[in-house]
């Protein structure tokens, strides 16, 4: 039965991420909420808070017989879905979302207008009219991308301190 078992998100009530997360965990769900540090600033005081990385989001790790109790819970309005069916989470974005959180402080999301390796061509500007493969790398941010949820998570990170292991290479069409 653990075998079958995938990831998925499920939509949670706004400012319920942890409550959900609690509750499916009571009931003997595998559930994750990402969380990020983030410091806040009183009159008084600045306390780090950990605050849902994913606004109304929760991560469940379920078997399709789990279904129903997990939309029964409360806080949770209902899977995310993608094509008509709950949206599978690969078992590696998961873990990249982990290691990506216990590696890097003030992280922040940011909405993936377009995917990575994607065909695009530049409409205006001096490049205007070139066609490339999107392989965007900036100056001081590592990015990781979860193509599942459409996000990319982002943090200040100075380049001396990362490693490139391996090249992706782009296969010529016309040579194949």
């Amino acid at each position: 039965m653990e075998h079958s078992k995938k990831w998925y998100a499920v939509y949670t009530r706004p400012k319920w991420e942890k409550k959900v997360t609690g509750l499916l965990m009571q009931k003997k769900i595998d559930a994750y909420c990402p969380l990020k540090k983030v410091v806040r600033q009183w009159s008084d005081r600045k306390k780090t808070l950990m605050e849902p990385l994913f606004n109304s989001y929760v991560f469940v790790r379920a078997a399709n017989d789990e279904y129903q109790e997990i939309k029964q819970a409360d806080g949770v309005i209902n899977f995310v879905y993608w094509l008509g069916n709950p949206a599978i989470i690969k078992d590696d974005e998961i873990d990249a979302i982990k290691n990506f959180l216990n590696e890097h402080e003030n992280v922040k999301l940011e909405k993936a207008d377009v995917n990575l390796y994607d065909r695009i061509r530049v409409t205006s500007g001096p490049l205007s009219n070139l066609e490339g493969d999107v392989l965007h790398i900036n100056n001081r941010a590592v990015k990781v991308y979860l193509p599942s949820l459409g996000y990319q998570m982002l943090a200040e990170v100075d380049k001396t301190n990362i490693q490139v292991i391996s090249k992706y290479k782009i296969q010529n069409p016309i040579a194949s």
